[in-house]
């Protein structure tokens, strides 16, 4: 026989094998394929079933009216830009609309926020259980997978900030209508630290947390870096410093400690921020070296406090009232803890022609991190994780 014909079984041999070998290498690629995806898929399971177990447990412990999802995606438009309202430290708010018409403020947990899930169930807790007709109220909440929704009630007129540091708008804010909000957040802080059934630091007291309703009645919010204290327990410390540049007290801002007093400090910054229609961090004299803070003492040694009020109260303020007011915020912003007033004590004080004590010298911070903060002044002020070093002034 040729030569040809005798190697055609031998090429067809080699030709089957190869087939054989290639099949069975495609089946074995599929098995792992498919071995793998089913892994996948089983893995995933358990972790959505462990994370929905974690919500679950999560929101048992809330014991708050709970919200879905999809209801609260459609009350604000998916939450789209044009329902967006303000932009916190933790996250977005929206503006929203249940199906039965009722209006909803929809604080969304940003996912790239440092408030976990310890931060989120702190405020829920606390302002579910908290009843005054100056702290906003929680209407209920929502965790879904790694979605965390805090639902509050809707504040037509917005912020505080948002009158007091705008030109336009701080017009519509006389005299009698800011004193009223200084007095009202002067009450639910005291209801804070002293009325409500455990006592609760706020630690992060701005013009930006402090919401107004229809007829302008503030509002105390953002219960996210708040801590709670039992029985005669006042004061505390923490390794990590969180609140916002020029509200912060300089004991907190340097060693952690933080105390009711520290409220008290912030709330005699925002006394003067209402007052003067400026924030605290910027610079507000010729030689660039005073703060708000500073120059109100400055300005109060030298008998001209008057020139700190906002242009926009001239002619509505009472002088006696500003002054008082004036006076109250320097004790609240004093250096050490000890000699600031409680909040009752600046109730009375703001409601009374006692004669109050002459403040003593001011903490406020360094020149070149007022300068960084003036710089950004334009900016909305959020609540963040500060590690700031604040150096101790004298007043002069």
């Amino acid at each position: 026989m040729p030569a040809s014909e005798l190697e055609k079984p031998k090429d067809s041999s080699k030709k089957t094998t190869t087939i054989v070998a290639s099949t069975v290498a495609a089946v074995c690629v599929v098995v792992l394929l498919c071995t793998y995806f089913i892994f996948r898929v089983r893995r995933n399971v358990a972790e959505t079933s462990r994370t929905e177990e974690d919500n679950q447990r999560h929101m048992d412990d809330l014991e708050l009216p709970m919200f879905d999802l999809p209801t609260i995606a459609i009350a604000t438009n998916n939450f789209s830009e044009a329902n967006k309202i303000g932009e916190g430290g933790f996250g977005p708010v929206y503006k929203g609309k249940l199906v039965d018409g009722q209006d909803i403020a929809v604080k969304s947990l940003s996912r790239s926020s440092k408030q976990g899930m310890t931060e989120f169930k702190n405020e829920v807790k606390l302002i579910a259980k908290l009843q005054h007709r100056n702290l906003v109220k929680l209407l209920g909440c929502c965790i879904q997978g790694e979605e965390k929704i805090l639902v509050y009630e809707y504040m037509s007129n917005s912020s505080l900030d948002s009158f007091i540091f705008d030109p336009i708008k701080g017009k519509l804010l006389d005299w009698p209508m800011r004193y009223q909000i200084i007095t009202g957040v002067a009450r639910g802080l005291m209801y804070l630290h002293q009325d409500s059934r455990l006592r609760i630091i706020h630690r992060d007291l701005k013009a930006s947390n402090v919401l107004l309703d229809d007829n302008l009645n503030p509002k105390i919010s953002d219960f996210g870096l708040a801590r709670t204290f039992g029985g005669d327990q006042s004061e505390g410390n923490t390794q990590r410093v969180m609140g916002t540049y020029g509200y912060m007290a300089p004991e907190y801002a340097v060693d952690g400690l933080f105390s009711v007093k520290s409220d008290v400090f912030s709330f005699g910054i925002l006394l003067l921020e209402v007052i003067s229609g400026k924030k605290s961090r910027g610079l507000y004299h010729t030689d660039d070296t005073l703060n708000l803070v500073s120059n109100a003492w400055t300005m109060w040694k030298e008998g001209k406090a008057l020139e700190l009020v906002d242009i926009n109260i001239k002619e509505s303020c009472i002088e006696s009232e500003v002054l008082r007011c004036i006076h109250v915020a320097l004790l609240c912003v004093q250096q050490y803890p000890e000699d600031r007033p409680t909040m009752p004590s600046v109730i009375l004080m703001l409601g009374s022609q006692i004669v109050l004590a002459e403040p003593k010298a001011h903490g406020f911070i360094v020149r070149n991190m007022a300068k960084e903060a003036y710089s950004s002044s334009g900016q909305k002020d959020r609540s963040s994780t500060n590690e700031v070093t604040v150096s101790l002034i004298e007043g002069r």
